[in-house]
C-alpha cells in the first residue's frame, strides 16, 4: 500500500484546527504539503516487509579467504539513524547502530549493511523490533546465525514529554549464535575498553 499524501495534508489540516491554529495562515498554509512529503520520506520502510529489504540489499562476495572465513568477524559500529516510536509517533534520534557477524561463505558489502538499518528504521518502530527486522534480514542475506546488534538512541517520549529526561538513552542488545555466549566481552571490545 502506498503513502497517501493527499490524506496526509487533510489530516495535517485537521490537527491544526484541533489544536486551535488557523492551516490558512501564512505560516501553516504550505505545512500540511511539507508533512505529506516528510512523511513519504522519513516511513519509506513502511512499504517493503523484510522480506522486500532482503531482495533489494541482497548483494554479496563470495568469499575465498579461508582464514577470514574461519575465524573473522565483520563489524560495523556508530551506523548513524533515526526513527519514529509507534506510541507517540515522536522522534527516536543519537540512535548508533553496531552490526557485527561472522561470515560463512560470503559478506555483504558494508554499504548494504546501512542501508538495512536505514531502511528499518523508517518505519514507526521500538527499539526492540529494529534490532529484531535487522537481524532476521541479515541472517537472511549472510546465512549467518552468527550476528550481533546493538542500539542505542534517545526517544522523544522519554526526553520532550512525559517524564521529561533529556540525557536518557536506551540501549538494546540482541545476538545470536556465538555472541550469545558473552556479549558483554564484545560490547567491551567494540567500545574500546579492552
Amino acid at each position: 500500500m502506498s503513502i497517501d499524501k493527499n490524506l496526509i495534508q487533510e489530516s495535517v489540516s485537521n490537527i491544526l484546527i484541533a489544536l486551535g491554529e488557523d492551516p490558512l495562515r501564512e505560516g501553516l498554509i504550505d505545512t500540511p504539503k511539507r508533512v505529506a512529503n516528510m512523511y513519504e520520506e522519513v516511513f519509506l520502510g513502511i512499504q517493503y516487509t523484510n522480506d522486500d529489504i532482503v531482495t533489494m540489499f541482497n548483494k554479496c562476495f563470495e568469499e575465498d579467504q579461508n582464514t577470514f572465513l574461519a575465524n573473522g568477524i565483520v563489524w560495523i559500529k556508530d551506523i548513524e539513524c533515526f526513527s519514529f516510536c509507534e506510541h507517540h509517533m515522536t522522534l527516536i534520534y543519537d540512535m548508533h547502530i553496531t552490526i557485527g557477524y561472522k561470515p560463512l561463505h560470503k559478506v555483504i558489502g558494508i554499504s548494504k549493511i546501512a542501508r538495512i538499518a536505514d531502511m528499518v528504521c523508517k518505519r514507526l518502530q521500538i527499539q526492540e523490533r529494529i534490532a529484531s527486522d535487522i537481524l532476521e534480514i541479515l541472517t537472511k542475506i549472510t546465512g549467518s546465525d552468527d550476528i550481533f546488534i546493538k542500539i542505542e538512541g534517545k526517544h522523544g517520549c522519554m526526553t520532550s514529554r512525559g517524564i521529561q529526561k533529556p540525557h536518557a538513552t536506551t540501549c538494546t542488545i540482541l545476538t545470536s549464535g556465538i555472541f550469545q555466549h558473552n556479549p558483554m566481552s564484545f560490547i567491551t571490545k567494540e567500545s574500546g575498553h579492552v
